[in-house]
């Protein structure tokens, strides 16, 4: 029996694969109602991605209530595309990029008037900051999501159901994500758009080394373990053992170490700008498995604050050394 179903999510598959080729792409699934992720990450080829098993696989998980997401991956480092997330916008925004020189490889419709757009401004790995640098001035430019804008975000995969029940039709279903635009290549302007990162994060580090870390904040003065360079981590680090988490939770759980850190953190004074940059730079192996690494720090500071509020803040005691 046909399976037509099938067939169109296989097509969606091997056009957006081919127009943004790469040797690895990471695959989430995350439940639309829980936000959880399904166990594990999977890398995979196009190959494999194309296998009749694998799609099977990711349509079951997707009627089960799971979006599909996919990013070429490259590690520590940005593939050399750049995801776009326009949360309302049409199909006009492929002009407009063409015409500035900043053409998308794929876009794609995930839901009516929502769009997703992956530009490629590099054949080589680019540097997490760099990348970064370029989706902010992107999202910026075509009125995106800011909170999109990072190196390692995940987008969608063609050829699946958006599960959010925000996105429902009016007849109750979920909407198809869809192929707009596909064309392998790089965007016209991609140099000169790497070109123009690279000088920001140049400049930024030199403002950094000459103005210090963490700037005007209580960790001036905190002393740093032997061994250790980066100063966010070594105050996470300090942290840990001054709560002695390691030794009361061998198997960390590092989400709850994030909120325990910025409790004892935020009760000394420390800004929640300073806070949420030494769970960005301290965290081990931070954004670990979360699709919305900002996101995820405003959730993290959210709850420390609430559960601190109500209660009068206690005088400021000695720092996590």
């Amino acid at each position: 029996m046909l399976d037509r179903g099938f067939f169109f999510t296989l097509q969606a598959i091997r056009r957006q694969l081919a127009a943004m080729p790469y040797d690895l792409y990471l695959v989430r699934l995350i439940h639309h109602a829980t936000r959880r992720a399904f166990p594990g990450e999977r890398l995979w080829t196009a190959a494999q991605l194309i296998k009749e098993s694998a799609v099977r696989f990711l349509r079951i998980r997707n009627r089960e209530g799971c979006d599909v997401y996919i990013q070429p991956y490259a590690e520590k480092h940005n593939a050399g595309y750049i995801l776009l997330d326009l949360d309302h916008g049409d199909a006009s925004v492929l002009e407009e990029m063409r015409a500035h020189g900043h053409e998308p490889c794929i876009l794609l419709q995930t839901s009516p008037g929502h769009l997703q757009a992956w530009v490629r401004v590099s054949v080589t790995p680019l540097e997490p900051r760099i990348a970064s640098a370029i989706a902010r001035w992107l999202a910026r430019t075509y009125k995106g999501d800011m909170a999109s804008a990072d190196w390692r975000h995940v987008g969608r995969l063609a050829g699946f159901t958006n599960q959010k029940s925000s996105r429902r039709q009016g007849n109750g279903y979920a909407p198809w994500v869809r192929i707009l635009h596909a064309q392998l290549g790089s965007a016209t302007q991609a140099i000169p758009l790497v070109q123009a990162a690279q000088r920001q994060v140049d400049a930024a580090n030199t403002q950094a080394a000459t103005a210090g870390p963490l700037r005007h904040s209580p960790f001036a003065d905190w002393p740093i373990p032997p061994g250790d360079n980066s100063l966010p981590r070594a105050i996470y680090l300090a942290c840990l053992q001054r709560l002695h988490i390691p030794q009361r939770f061998p198997q960390t759980d590092w989400s709850i170490a994030d909120k325990w850190i910025a409790k004892e953190l935020l009760q000394q004074g420390v800004s929640v700008a300073d806070v949420s940059a030494v769970l960005r730079d301290g965290s081990p192996d931070f954004p670990r498995r979360h699709a919305d690494p900002e996101d995820y720090l405003r959730r993290t500071l959210t709850r420390a604050l609430h559960e601190l509020r109500g209660k009068a803040f206690p005088a400021p005691r000695a720092p996590c050394v």
